[in-house]
């Protein structure tokens, strides 16, 4: 029987392994991007350049993790409750970070600028990916990512949360992907996202090796995601580099990081990580999504701005510093009291709404399929402890 103990110290795991990811896409950033510097990095960092150039994939173990993740995360819970938590967990940190970039784009514009302000109200609701706005800081375009994902998620909630129906996901979700770029229907491509779909579909396969047992099928899926994921390494290079530095670059490095990345999340899948119980893993966690949100567009202009008068490894360890002590600020000032301060106002609106739902509609909620669970049983135990565990992911 899988204990509610366990769960978190797979979940520590998980949260050293974000921190590393978003570390990479930080060193990527700051050391291999031109613009911070004005000119190419090659002869500023002649041998970590090399490393940085593949840091962007550090979005891609982000999907990987995040597939593993929400998939344990809504065993026995309702839509309600699914959005109720990524809200409260999303926005507080967003918010913060998308103002402090505000501020530090608007102070000191050089090496990024804002359009206008309808361009920060619009980002202020995290939809702006759909409607052809540009985003306050470049990373935010993951979050738009992210949010497909939980509606993908939502779809299959609503058909009920069980073994089957996330094969039938990962098998549905599979072929789209792969079929999309054949057929080039816009809305088939923008949900089926073929570039980042092998890594949200292992994740969601290697969490059900881990709630239930590997089995052929769900090996089978994963080396199968794994494969389709080798198909645009190519592609993101360039879209991360250009299309020159892409057909000069080697693309092994890529192809080992892609598959360490599955080869750390099985071994988590698989327990052979339960007994890593280092506690400062839980503030790395903490301090990953701030990271992400505010390193990029604040930490390129702090390079920009003092780039010719404090040698370039130590301003980059100097921003990289500061933004993670920024990073736990936001996480304890503003993310833990608002998030709990949100959450529980969104808990009191989904109760108001769940009260004045019809008596008819209560009882064809009770009979539609919900959850493989069974109250009362081992079950049933597990999905609540993982629900529990799962909630400030």
């Amino acid at each position: 029987m899988m204990t509610e103990r366990r769960s978190g110290n797979r979940l520590a795991t998980l949260d050293g392994l974000r921190l590393l990811a978003a570390l990479m896409v930080v060193f990527y950033h700051y050391v291999a991007l031109a613009r911070p510097w004005g000119r190419a990095t090659d002869t500023i960092f002649p041998t970590a350049h090399m490393a940085a150039q593949y840091g962007w994939l550090g979005v891609e173990v982000f999907f990987l993790i995040s597939g593993y993740v929400i998939c344990m995360s809504v065993w026995g819970r309702t839509v309600g409750e699914f959005a109720v938590s990524r809200l409260s967990r999303l926005f507080p940190a967003y918010w913060a970070g998308m103002l402090l970039t505000t501020v530090m784009v608007k102070t000191w514009p050089e090496a990024a600028s804002l359009r206008s302000w309808d361009t920060v109200i619009t980002n202020l609701t995290m939809l702006q990916g759909g409607n052809n706005t540009p985003d306050v800081d470049p990373v935010y375009w993951t979050l738009f990512v992210e949010l497909k994902f939980y509606l993908i998620t939502v779809v299959v909630m609503l058909f009920g949360v069980t073994y089957r129906n996330c094969l039938i996901l990962c098998g549905v979700w599979t072929a789209a992907a792969a079929l999309a770029p054949v057929l080039k229907t816009p809305l088939i491509t923008e949900f089926a996202m073929p570039q980042y779909a092998p890594f949200f579909i292992a994740g969601i396969a290697f969490s059900l090796m881990r709630r239930h047992r590997p089995n052929a099928i769900l090996w089978a899926i994963v080396i199968l995601q794994a494969l389709l994921a080798q198909r645009y390494i190519g592609d993101r290079l360039a879209i991360n580099l250009g299309k020159a530095a892409a057909d000069a670059l080697p693309t092994w490095p890529a192809r080992f990081i892609i598959i360490a990345a599955f080869a750390l999340i099985g071994a988590i899948a698989l327990g052979a990580c339960d007994r890593v119980r280092w506690k400062w893993l839980t503030t790395a966690g903490a301090l990953t999504y701030p990271l992400y949100l505010i390193h990029m567009n604040i930490g390129i202009t702090l390079i920009h701005h003092y780039r010719d008068r404090i040698p370039a490894p130590a301003l980059v360890a100097s921003v990289t510093a500061l933004m993670l002590a920024t990073a736990w600020l936001i996480h304890r000032l503003i993310e833990r009291p608002l998030g709990d301060r949100l959450r529980t106002t969104l808990r009191r609106g989904v109760d108001d709404v769940r009260r004045h739902v019809t008596p008819h509609r209560r009882r064809v909620r009770r009979t539609a399929p919900h959850t493989p669970t069974v109250p009362g049983t081992a079950e049933d135990d597990r999905a609540t402890a993982h629900a529990r565990t799962f909630e400030s992911v």
